[in-house]
């Protein structure tokens, strides 16, 4: 496979070729209509004084033409006073004189030997009797000098393509040093855990946008990799201790169980812990879906359905919690219609409020007051939940949002997988939002979620 500096480089010697190309065939018309113009020049030149004496002078002897000078001046009767054409233009003297613009001719007879002949005759009246004065130069004279010229412009064009194609290859090699550097530096990072980076120029061009973008790339892949270990980590950790306890239940139902409800409770025992398993495993794919959904992005929802989504929730909320002795109130001043739009599914927005009722709801044993809101704030959504649960301790508040973070009395009491703020979380972080913790110690809390409008992408024009 050719590389790029090989690809830039044939490519700018194929371009250099054409354009010379193109270059020499004009060159070349323009060098032809030179020397004609030159040797027509040369001819007038030439024919010049045989005209004037022949006005000015008329039954004056002529001058003889210089060496290399083919003129023959011809009277009306057809006779020649002067005569210095070739032998085999001579016998062709009537037939030149018919022509009065320059002419190529190339005599038959043998001696001429092929060569041509560029003739002007020009026509005098002289006393009302018409003479001519024919002026001939062999063309290979002219041959020649276009021959020289052609040489020189193919040695030039020449020069200029291959200058060209050198020009790009080192131009292209430097061009490419910097990123000959960047594909070194990514081969050492692959081959090591440390936590650098790829090198960035100072000079603001498209190698050092690159480079950022890749820097971009690898932290957030480093990122990535990190929560990867540390779920696997944790869920381990979590999942040890269930796992152990099932264990030993269903070894004691085996080895000991002295009666039939002594096996039931055991058994009974071990589906609780089984449930818990099958919920911190569900919570662990669904915060694992969102994750993954982080990248993609996409998903609208209008505030009306996030509204009537909340609604559900809500009611699903007061049908689990039913027995649990708290008040549960939802408010919405959202005005009628579609409204703006958010970046986030409905069902996930439900998970949200699914989420933190169920933890206020745990955080009242004895019953209290769960308000849920829903408001416009110059376009962004914002989402209220408050409890009267006597609000978090101040040294989990800090952690309340990481993956199995418990608070000690749920911890206490075995409740809960510790994923469902962290699922709360990271749905509001997809959606480009934000959390605020209001803690009022030994009162309540007051959890505020606040979305902005999602950025709505353009329809595609329908076609037919």
């Amino acid at each position: 496979m050719p590389t790029i500096r090989n690809r830039i480089a044939g490519g700018s010697l194929l371009i250099a070729l054409l354009i010379s190309l193109a270059a020499g065939i004009v060159i070349n018309a323009q060098i032809e209509r030179i020397v004609r113009d030159g040797s027509v020049a040369v001819l007038e030149s030439d024919s010049a004084g045989y005209l004037t004496a022949l006005v000015n002078e008329a039954g004056e002897p002529f001058d003889a033409p210089g060496l290399a000078q083919h003129v023959a001046v011809v009277a009306p009767d057809g006779s020649t006073p002067v005569n210095t054409l070739p032998s085999a233009l001579r016998d062709m003297l009537p037939s030149l004189l018919e022509g009065h613009s320059p002419q190529q001719v190339t005599p038959d007879n043998p001696e001429s030997a092929g060569i041509s002949y560029l003739v002007l005759s020009t026509p005098v009246t002289v006393n009302g009797e018409e003479w001519h004065v024919v002026a001939a130069r062999s063309g290979h004279e002219e041959a020649t000098v276009l021959g020289q010229m052609r040489v020189l412009l193919i040695v030039a064009l020449a020069v200029i393509v291959l200058g060209t194609a050198a020009t790009a290859w080192l131009l292209t090699t430097a061009a490419l040093a910097p990123v000959k550097r960047l594909r070194a530096s990514a081969e050492e990072l692959s081959a090591s855990s440390g936590t650098e980076l790829l090198p960035v120029a100072s000079a603001r061009d498209e190698i050092s946008e690159l480079a950022e973008t890749l820097n971009e790339l690898i932290v957030r892949l480093r990122a990535s990799a990190l929560r990867e270990r540390q779920l696997v980590s944790d869920a381990s950790h979590e999942l040890r201790t269930p796992l152990a306890i099932l264990t030993m239940q269903l070894q004691l139902a085996a080895a000991e169980a002295s009666s039939v409800e002594q096996l039931l409770g055991d058994v009974e025992g071990a589906r609780r812990n089984v449930a818990r398993l099958t919920a911190l495993v569900n919570s662990l794919l669904e915060l694992s879906s969102l994750e993954a959904e982080e990248a993609r992005g996409g998903d609208r929802s209008t505030a009306a359905e996030l509204d009537r989504e909340a609604r559900d929730a809500v009611e699903r909320a007061r049908f689990r919690h039913g027995d649990a002795g708290v008040e549960l109130s939802y408010e919405s001043t959202l005005p009628p219609g579609g409204g703006p739009v958010y970046a986030v599914k409905a069902e996930d927005f439900g998970r949200i409020i699914d989420n933190l009722a169920s933890n206020a709801v745990t955080a009242m044993p004895g019953g209290g007051v769960l308000s849920v809101s829903l408001a416009l704030t110059r376009g962004s959504l914002v989402l209220r939940v408050v409890d009267t649960g006597g609000g978090l301790d101040p040294g989990f508040e800090a952690h309340a949002f990481e993956r199995f973070s418990r608070g000690d009395a749920a911890r206490a009491a075995g409740r809960g997988t510790g994923l469902g703020l962290a699922i709360v979380a990271a749905i509001v972080a997809n959606a480009d939002g934000t959390i605020e913790l209001g803690n009022r110690p030994g009162t309540g809390l007051t959890v505020t979620i606040t979305l902005p409008p999602a950025e709505v992408p353009p329809t595609a024009p329908a076609t037919r």
